[in-house]
C-alpha cells in the first residue's frame, strides 16, 4: 500500500491535526498490486458493468440497513465515503476511553483467573468486517428504516440502487413488485421505464401488472430445450394489455391447460360441471379456469396461438351463431391445433342461463335456488329474469348444491382434456 496522492492534502491535515492521530487512516492509502518481478500488474475493466436489485434479500431486522447502507455507498461520492468511513473508526476509538468502559474493564480484569487465565475485556468491533456500511441506521423521518413499512422498505431501496446503478449498462432486477400497492408498483414502473431508456433490463416477476405494464411483447419463457418469446404479438394487442395490465396474461403463459370463461359465474358453473364430472375441481387435475370476458377472448388466443398453448374456450352464442363463426373464424374447425371454441348452436338458447335450464328443469332449479322471497318460481321465463339479474349469486347457489345437476353440453365437451 502507498500513499494516494489525491488525498495527500486530507493526509497533511490529519497527521498535523491538534488532537493527535491514534488511527493508521488506511482510508488515504491505495493498494498497488505488483507481481514478483516487481511489476505493476493492471486490471482488466468488463466492457459492460451489471447491477442485481433484489429487495427480497432483505430479511430479518438487521437486513434491510445493511442493504441500503451498501446502496447509500454506491450513491455516495468517494470523499463523502472516506469523510464517514474516518469518523465510524474514530468513533470506535473512543468508546474505549469513555470512563464507563474503562471501569468496566478494571472489574473484568480482576476477575482474571475465574474465567479464562487472559484478560476479558469488552471493546467495540475493531476488525475489518465492521465498517460504517455495514453498522450505521437509515431512518425515515426519524424512524429507523427496518422499523417502517416493508412496502416503503421495497420503494425506497429500489428506487435508491436504481440511482446507484447510473454506471452499469445491464440492470438485473428481482420481482420490483415486492410488498408495492398497485398505485407504487405503476409509480415505480413508469420510472424504471423512464429512466432506463439507454440500457438493457432483465426482469423477473410474478406480476400481471408488472408484465404487462413493462410490455408482453418482451417477455422470454424459459423452459427446458426451447425458449419461447412474444415478439410477433401485434402492436394492438400489446397497447391493450399495456392500458388494461390487470389481465391475468402470466397465468394463462404458465398454464399447461386453460379454459377462458366470459365471467366470474361463467367460472363457477365450469368448476362445478369439472367436479361434477371428475370428483375434483380442475385446477387439481392442472387445468386453469380463467374468467377474462369475451371482449379479451382474442387477445389471449393470439397469446396461445404464439406459444402453442393448449386453450379451450367455452363462450355464449348471444342468439347469433354466424356473428360468433365470424369474430373466431381464425380458431375454428381446429384450424389452430391447440385451440377450440365450445359452444351452443342454439340460437334459441343465446346464454348460460338458458343453457342451464335447457339441461335441466324448472323443477331441479327450483331445488337449487330455493325459495326466493316466500315462493318457487312457477314460469320459465321468471327464473330467467331472475337468473340474469342475480349471475353470480345464482352460480354460488349451484356450486354449493348438492341436488344432481346436469349441464350443456358444450361445457361438458370442453372440459373433456
Amino acid at each position: 500500500m502507498e500513499l494516494n496522492e489525491e488525498f495527500s492534502d486530507d493526509f497533511r491535515d490529519y497527521i498535523h491535526a491538534a488532537t493527535p492521530p491514534y488511527i493508521i487512516p488506511i482510508e488515504y492509502y491505495t493498494t498497488i498490486w505488483r507481481s514478483f518481478a516487481d511489476n505493476s500488474v493492471a486490471s482488466r475493466n468488463l466492457p459492460f458493468r451489471a447491477k442485481i436489485i433484489d429487495t427480497s434479500l432483505t430479511r430479518g431486522n438487521f437486513g434491510p440497513n445493511k442493504y441500503i447502507s451498501r446502496i447509500i455507498s454506491d450513491v455516495l461520492g468517494e470523499d463523502h465515503q472516506l469523510s464517514l468511513s474516518m469518523a465510524y473508526r474514530k468513533l470506535k476509538h473512543s468508546f474505549m476511553n469513555e470512563d464507563g468502559i474503562k471501569k468496566i474493564n478494571d472489574i473484568l480484569k480482576e476477575k482474571k483467573g475465574d474465567v479464562t487465565t487472559k484478560t476479558l475485556t469488552v471493546s467495540m468491533d475493531m476488525s475489518a468486517r465492521s465498517t460504517w456500511d455495514s453498522s450505521i441506521a437509515a431512518h425515515l423521518d426519524e424512524i429507523p428504516f427496518d422499523s417502517v413499512g416493508k412496502g416503503e422498505q421495497c420503494r425506497i431501496q429500489m428506487k435508491l440502487a436504481i440511482e446507484a446503478a447510473q454506471d452499469s449498462n445491464v440492470l438485473l432486477i428481482e420481482e420490483p413488485e415486492n410488498h408495492l400497492s398497485y398505485s407504487n408498483m405503476s409509480r415505480l414502473i413508469a420510472e424504471i421505464t423512464q429512466k432506463n431508456t439507454d440500457r438493457q433490463i432483465i426482469l423477473t416477476t410474478h406480476s400481471n401488472f408488472v408484465m404487462n405494464k413493462l410490455g408482453i411483447d418482451y417477455v422470454k419463457i424459459l423452459s427446458p430445450g426451447k425458449t419461447m418469446t412474444l415478439a410477433n404479438l401485434s402492436p394492438e394487442t400489446k397497447d391493450y394489455f399495456m392500458k388494461l395490465p390487470g389481465y391475468d396474461t402470466l397465468r394463462l403463459i404458465l398454464s399447461s391447460k386453460t379454459v377462458l370463461v366470459e365471467g366470474p359465474s361463467d367460472e363457477l358453473i365450469v368448476q362445478k360441471a369439472y367436479l361434477s364430472m371428475y370428483k375434483k375441481l380442475p385446477i387439481g387435475c392442472g387445468v386453469d379456469v380463467i374468467s377474462i370476458g369475451s371482449l379479451a377472448f382474442k387477445r389471449f388466443l393470439e397469446i396461445g396461438k404464439l406459444l402453442k398453448l393448449n386453450i379451450r374456450v367455452v363462450t355464449d352464442n348471444d342468439g347469433n351463431v354466424g356473428t360468433l363463426k365470424k369474430k373466431y373464424e381464425d380458431y375454428m374447425d381446429g384450424q389452430i391445433e391447440n385451440i377450440k371454441i365450445f359452444y351452443d348452436q342454439d340460437e334459441k338458447h343465446p346464454t348460460l342461463e338458458y343453457q342451464l335450464l335447457k339441461a335441466n328443469s324448472l323443477e331441479v332449479l327450483n331445488n337449487v335456488l330455493g325459495k326466493v322471497g316466500d315462493k318457487a318460481f312457477k314460469k320459465e321465463d321468471d327464473l330467467l329474469t331472475y337468473m340474469k339479474n342475480n349471475k353470480t349469486d345464482v352460480s354460488l347457489k349451484i356450486f354449493n348444491s348438492n341436488e344432481n345437476l346436469s349441464f350443456p353440453d358444450y361445457i361438458n365437451d370442453a372440459i373433456r382434456y
